[in-house]
């Protein structure tokens, strides 16, 4: 896709409107094109360039078997973070943020395995042999634990990225991502920071065909590494398996040559005492005619 095609497709999903003047961040100045009956309208060809930034870093984080973690909570992009992050078979946040996900990564990874505990048991008949009134308090709490953990269940360590949606919405996971130093990309309008960002990428965070544009960028991005880790991993096997095959056939020449230096050997010495035998007959007769010379000149 070109520049003007995807400036176009921007255009038509709404990205470049940004938010009333009273609402705008000083710093987002240098993404914006002007200002349209008190809206900031942000520069498409900047928002492209961006989001090819990001693209890239985001490929190659994938491309080295990476994870990315997906946030964004408001209600009306849902939906989108939910398919997008699943389609890369990515973790993702869709609806509460908990505190400490990131920093106090152990106990949360105690947390998640409490709730696919309780999945597990649910999905097995394990409920059917419990207690009425303590099938419901866990229903309950699986409940609870849906809103938190649901997008979360494959995250086994610390993401190597993460995406945000407004990250003004998000600032508890923008501080954590911070923290650790976790590298960040992230939609933001223009009541956004930009300096908190790795990768932003100026455009409507609150229209969906926007925030689904610019997602689905990013996830295919993904997808491509993905496919380029799950290459380099295939040849790694084959060279590996090439390798073994290699050394295995390297053993089996040398036992070969061993056996038959053995061979060689067994029949060299046969030989030997095949001669030896042949000539000892000769001497002995020798020396039995040379005694009865010997016996005779004496008598």
């Amino acid at each position: 896709m070109g520049l003007s095609d995807t400036i176009k497709n921007m255009l038509e999903g709404g990205v470049h409107f940004g938010h009333l003047k009273r609402n705008w961040n000083p710093k987002m100045e240098k993404f914006v094109f002007g200002r349209k009956k008190n809206i900031y309208i942000i520069d498409l060809e900047k928002t492209a360039k961006k989001l090819e930034e990001a693209k890239d870093f985001l490929r190659e984080t994938a491309k080295s078997g990476g994870t990315i973690l997906f946030v964004g909570t408001k209600r009306q992009i849902r939906p989108v973070i939910k398919e997008l992050a699943s389609s890369c078979r990515m973790p993702y946040v869709d609806q509460k943020w908990v505190g400490g996900l990131l920093t106090n990564f152990p106990t949360i990874k105690k947390r998640l395995k409490r709730y696919q505990d309780l999945l597990q048991m649910r999905e097995s008949g394990e409920f059917e042999n419990i207690p009425g009134k303590e099938v419901v308090r866990l229903n309950r709490e699986i409940s609870r634990m849906d809103k938190k953990y649901s997008g979360l269940t494959s995250l086994e360590d610390l993401p190597d990225s993460v995406i945000v949606v407004d990250p003004g919405r998000e600032r508890a996971c923008v501080r954590e991502v911070a923290k650790l130093s976790i590298p960040l990309a992230a939609l933001i309008d223009t009541d956004s920071n930009p300096d908190e960002i790795d990768y932003p990428i100026p455009g409507n965070d609150d229209a969906i065909r926007s925030v689904k544009f610019i997602l689905s960028a990013l996830s295919e991005a993904i997808k491509e590494g993905q496919e380029s880790y799950q290459t380099i991993q295939k040849e790694a096997e084959e060279a590996k398996q090439k390798s073994e095959d290699s050394s295995e056939e390297k053993s089996e020449v040398l036992s070969t040559d061993g056996n038959q230096k053995e061979e060689n050997e067994k029949k060299t010495e046969a030989e030997e005492q095949k001669l030896k035998g042949k000539y000892q007959p000769e001497d002995a007769g020798d020396k039995d005619e040379e005694g009865k010379l010997k016996k005779g000149k004496e008598n």
